[in-house]
């Protein structure tokens, strides 16, 4: 099985090609958009391998959430592929992609989504399943509701960008595990199980999963929390 998978949610964009269990993954530049350096990327992922775009039996994408600009960029270039190919597209929870590299075992999965909030879902992950515990929600860090049992594990960025969140973790006893993004090897890893049960999807369904629909506050949500116009 040969899956292409793209991951492009936060900064840590990415490429991945899955080969009945061998993975190559390469990742985008530093300081340059994805949607100037993913297409490349893919080009030199698949001559590297030998193969070409027609050769795959399916692609996969993290749909999100994450940034909204960087979820388009996946989007697009994974439906653009998946129409020009004639192949099944397999959209991947980005934070399901995170939980996955946790490990085996109860994952808090914590992406800041910038604007005072955080992405957070909580998953169950043995191999390479990840079972959603509840809903995928964006909330202020403060009022996220932590788990009460023993043996939870945090990762993601979320921490690292407000220490209100990372204290209420470390009070609570829960591993931060810091280092933790998306990336488009966790996303083949999840697709190539589905992909085997036959649950791609046409490309002209996809879309990004945003959770949040709008991208800045107004005026008036500024004001009101004591920021400025």
């Amino acid at each position: 099985m040969l899956i292409l998978a793209l991951e492009t949610s936060t900064e840590l964009g990415s490429c991945a090609l899955w080969c009945d269990g061998s993975v190559l993954e390469r990742f985008c530049p530093a300081g340059r958009s994805h949607s100037e350096t993913l297409l490349p990327l893919i080009r030199e992922l698949l001559a590297e391998a030998g193969t070409t775009v027609a050769a795959l039996d399916g692609i996969a994408f993290g749909a999100g959430p994450g940034a909204f600009t960087g979820l388009r960029v996946a989007c697009g270039a994974a439906q653009g592929l998946a129409v020009a190919s004639d192949r099944p597209l397999l959209p991947v929870c980005s934070l399901e992609a995170m939980a996955l590299q946790a490990g085996d075992g109860q994952v808090l999965a914590l992406l800041d989504a910038r604007m005072g909030e955080a992405y957070v879902a909580r998953y169950r992950c043995t191999g390479s399943e990840c079972q959603l515990a509840g809903e995928i929600r964006v909330l202020a860090p403060e009022v996220i509701a932590l788990p009460e049992e023993t043996g939870w594990r945090a990762c993601g960025n979320a921490p690292a960008a407000y220490p209100v969140l990372a204290a209420r973790l470390q009070a609570a006893g829960i591993e931060l595990l810091p280092g933790i993004l998306p990336t488009a090897a966790a996303v083949a890893r999840l697709a190539a199980p589905r992909l085997g049960r036959g649950e791609g999807m046409d490309a002209a369904l996809a879309a990004p999963l945003y959770i949040r629909d709008k991208v800045a506050k107004t005026v008036a949500e500024r004001l009101e929390e004591g920021g400025r116009a």
